[in-house]
């Protein structure tokens, strides 16, 4: 971890280097004035909007829903069975379990043609006294149980002893960058009526306690985070049903979940404050978290260290180490195909334009996961035998 101050702020990056987006970004979050204590950059940092991707500020009495993201409450699951995977045939492997996923899950920007249960979706909100989620509710029906695009990703893997887990990456869908969006756009003007000190070009407008926008923001935030849950939740047990349409007699364990897109009230340096993580988990003592790699690389469960440098936090994953137009740009389609090949991984790279998620588009995981080994432990580590790209 190195150590030293921009524009007066200190910052804690366990970052090896930072692209030249993240260095701007990381400049206009030390400007802030209501910045607490220091900022920090967990070892996966790359360029974001407004706030670095790893990037964990926290903050006195205001939130900035650009420091959040569009993905409101994105995060990781994880299963493991007891299923042996070399007990997997490859016919079933790939006829029955992963045309079985794909059939169950919509993937990309497709959703389910019905409207789902209502009893999946969030409970506890007055969602009549929500405007963009109240507006988003009948579409988000059709929303829920579905992965999404980008990095998004459902992959089947093995660990150390040879048995089968699932692990699967998703969000708030379209529900969460309509908040995202909305409160974005009303906290900008709300900064320029005021004659904030902060630049609204950085795209760091922010909305401060005590204001009835804080309160719909948080409370529409709260529900995306609640609602990324039970997408994950939804999809995961229908993976599940394919499983055991072909292992009836396997067992599952209980879910691990963990999100890393989402502002909590915490404290921190005998301080109440509100902390943003964008890309990054919360890694307390003993919290169980979940790391993944690229889809040629391995993926961990850790157990936080509750480093409080990190405000407690991870990494939530390698990393980006180029942007997805110069992944198809310069990558190779042979090359990125035979990798995953020579590994026995069923992959869905056909074409130059699915080099955006190349595993050569990332960090080094296990690099990565070097540079924090002061936040996190290993638990189990894990490698894809089958990925499954939104």
């Amino acid at each position: 971890m190195k150590e030293f101050s921009l524009n007066g702020m200190p910052v804690k990056i366990w970052a090896k280097m930072l692209d030249h987006k993240a260095w701007l970004e990381l400049g206009n979050l030390c400007s802030l004035p209501f910045a607490f204590h220091h900022v920090a950059l967990m070892p996966d940092a790359h360029g974001g909007v407004g706030m670095p991707i790893g990037g964990v500020l926290a903050t006195r009495n205001v939130v900035i829903p650009n420091a959040v993201g569009v993905d409101i409450g994105c995060g990781m699951c994880a299963v493991k069975t007891d299923i042996p995977v070399d007990s997997i045939p490859e016919e079933v492997l790939r006829k029955k379990l992963m045309r079985g996923i794909r059939k169950r899950i919509p993937l990309g920007m497709d959703h389910h043609k019905t409207a789902q249960d209502e009893s999946l979706m969030p409970t506890g909100f007055d969602v009549e006294c929500m405007t963009v989620v109240k507006r988003q509710y009948v579409a988000a029906l059709k929303q829920i149980g579905t992965l999404g695009g980008g990095n998004h990703f459902i992959e089947l893997q093995r660990d150390e002893e040879g048995y089968l887990w699932v692990m699967l990456h998703s969000g708030s869908r379209n529900i969460g960058k309509q908040v995202c969006d909305y409160y974005a756009q009303i906290a900008k003007n709300l900064n320029e009526k005021w004659f904030s000190s902060v630049d609204t070009s950085m795209q760091l407008s922010f909305l401060p306690v005590g204001t009835a926008e804080f309160k719909q923001y948080w409370n529409e935030m709260q529900y995306c985070v609640e609602f990324a849950l039970a997408n994950r939740k939804l999809m995961m047990e229908r993976i599940l049903e394919v499983i055991a349409d072909s292992f009836p007699e396997a067992h599952f364990e209980p879910m691990i979940n963990i999100a890393h897109n989402y502002a909590a009230w915490e404290h921190h340096f005998d301080s109440n404050v509100i902390v943003h993580r964008k890309g990054a988990v919360r890694a307390a003592e003993g919290v169980i978290g979940i790391i993944p790699g690229s889809q040629g690389t391995r993926s961990y469960i850790v157990e936080g260290l509750g480093n409080p440098d990190s405000f407690l936090s991870s990494s939530h994953g390698a990393g980006r180490c180029m942007s997805r137009t110069e992944a198809v740009n310069t990558l190779s389609l042979e090359a990125e195909i035979a990798k995953l090949d020579a590994l026995h991984i069923v992959h869905g790279i056909r074409s130059q334009s699915d080099l955006d998620e190349a595993a050569s588009a990332y960090k080094d995981i296990d690099e990565v996961m070097a540079l924090q080994s002061d936040l996190v432990r290993i638990k189990v580590a894990l490698s894809p035998i089958a990925v499954i790209k939104g």
